[in-house]
C-alpha cells in the first residue's frame, strides 16, 4: 500500500511558533512520517525557522543520521530561549514595556532597526548578554543549520522546502525553493525580518521582509511544479495554525483590538490560499481542470487536496496576547511546546482511530475544519 502524500505548512508568529516546534516534536517522535510520505515543508518567519530544521532532519535521516528530528527543532528552540538571569530579566522588561505601550500607559516611540542608534544599542545588548545564540538570528541558525552541505542532501525526490517572503521594493510575493536552490540563510533571515525589529534582508539584489506580508504560510506553492519540481504534489495539507482564528468578543480596549487586528493580518493570507485551493478542488470535481491549463500555469493538481488544522488548544490561545509572540521566557516557550506537542499527538491519535471527512473548502474563510 503506497504513502499517502503529506505536505506540512507552518504559520509564523514570533515566539508563539515554539507550538510548530512542539508540534513536528510530536510527529517525528511518533513516526508520522514512517507512515505518510512527507513530500514537503513550508513556513513564513518563525515557521520557515522551524520548518527548515525539521526539512534538514527528514534529508539527514535518509543518508542515514540517527539524530532525532524532534532533537533538531527542539534543540534550536532551547538556544533561543532565554536561559541565563540577565536574559530573562532583559526579554521580561521588555515585554512588560511593550505592553504598557500597548495599553496607552506609556508613551511610543517611533525608531529605525537600521539607524545607527538602534545599531550601536543592538551591539552593546548583544556585548552585555554575551550569548549570540540570544541575540543573534543568524549565529543560531548556523549553529544548527549546515547550510554549505544542504545542496549535497537534496536529491529528486526529497522533500521540498518552501519559505515565504515579500519583496520590499518590487511588492512582489516571493518564494524560496528547495528545488531552485534557494535555501540559505539568509532566505530565512528574509522570511523573519519583521519590519519594525529587523532591517530588510537583501539576497540576490532584492531586499526582503518578513512573509506574513506574503504567504503565511506558503500553501498552494506545493501545488507548483516550479516549486516541486518533479515532486508529486500532496493528497493531504496539513497547517500548524499560530494565529486563532475564532475570537469570543468584540474587543473594545485599544490592547485588544490590536491584538484582533493582529490575529486578522496574520490569517488574511491563508485565507486567501485557502480559497484558491477551494477553486482547484471545485474545477476538479466538475472535470473543467484540463491537462492544457494546469501546463500552461505549471499546477500539479489531478486530484482534491484535503486540508487539515493543528490549532493550539482554547485556553493557550486566550491566555497570549501580541506581546507575548515576542516573549522568550523559559515557562512561556516551554507552554508553547508542550502544547504543540499534545495537540499534535491528539491529532495523528485520531488519524489513527478513522479517517477524518475531507476538508469542506466552501469553509475555508471561517476555518472550521480541525
Amino acid at each position: 500500500m503506497s504513502q499517502k502524500r503529506i505536505a506540512i505548512a507552518c504559520q509564523g508568529g514570533g515566539s508563539q511558533c515554539a507550538f510548530i516546534a512542539g508540534a513536528l516534536a510530536a510527529l517525528f517522535d511518533r513516526r508520522a512520517h514512517d507512515r505518510f510520505k512527507i513530500v514537503g515543508l513550508s513556513g513564513t518567519s518563525g515557521g520557515a525557522l522551524t520548518a527548515a530544521l525539521a526539512w534538514e532532519g527528514l534529508l539527514r535521516e535518509a543518508r542515514g543520521d540517527r539524530t532525532p528530528i524532534a532533537q533538531r527543532v527542539l534543540g534550536f528552540w532551547n538556544d533561543l530561549t532565554a536561559q541565563t538571569p540577565i536574559e530573562m530579566a532583559v526579554d521580561g522588561l521588555s515585554i512588560q514595556l511593550l505592553r504598557f505601550i500597548e495599553r496607552g500607559l506609556l508613551p511610543s516611540f517611533a525608531s529605525s532597526p537600521s539607524s545607527p542608534q538602534a545599531q550601536f544599542g543592538f551591539q552593546a545588548l548583544a556585548q552585555m548578554i554575551g550569548r549570540p545564540e540570544f541575540t543573534d538570528l543568524r549565529a543560531v541558525l548556523v549553529k544548527h543549520v549546515d547550510f554549505e552541505t544542504l545542496p549535497s542532501l537534496v536529491e529528486p525526490q526529497s522533500p521540498a522546502l518552501l519559505v515565504g517572503a515579500v519583496d520590499v521594493l518590487e511588492g512582489s510575493f516571493k518564494i524560496f525553493s528547495s528545488v531552485k536552490r534557494e535555501i540559505s540563510v539568509e532566505a530565512l533571515l528574509a522570511s523573519a525580518a519583521i519590519p519594525n525589529l529587523f532591517p530588510a534582508m537583501w539576497v540576490d539584489g532584492h531586499p526582503y521582509w518578513d512573509g506574513i506580508f506574503s504567504s503565511n504560510p506558503p500553501i498552494t506553492g506545493f501545488l507548483r511544479r516550479a516549486l516541486m519540481g518533479d515532486i508529486a504534489a500532496p493528497e493531504e495539507i496539513w497547517i500548524i495554525q499560530v494565529n486563532r482564528s475564532r475570537h469570543d468578543f468584540v474587543p473594545e480596549l485599544p490592547s485588544d483590538i490590536f491584538d484582533r487586528r493582529n490575529h486578522l493580518g496574520g490569517n488574511l493570507s491563508l485565507q486567501h490560499e485557502l480559497q484558491v485551493i477551494e477553486m482547484i478542488n471545485l474545477l476538479l470535481a466538475e472535470h473543467a481542470l484540463t491537462d492544457h491549463f494546469r501546463a500552461r500555469f505549471g499546477l500539479d493538481a489531478t486530484e482534491a487536496v484535503t486540508v487539515r488544522f493543528i490549532r493550539m488548544s482554547p485556553g493557550l490561545q486566550d491566555a497570549l496576547d501580541y506581546p507575548s509572540k515576542l516573549s522568550r521566557q523559559p515557562n512561556h516557550i516551554a507552554r508553547l511546546i508542550a502544547d504543540g506537542e499534545a495537540q499534535m499527538t491528539s491529532f495523528l491519535s485520531d488519524l489513527d482511530e478513522v479517517e477524518r471527512p475531507p476538508y469542506d473548502a466552501g469553509q475555508a474563510c471561517s476555518f472550521e475544519v480541525h
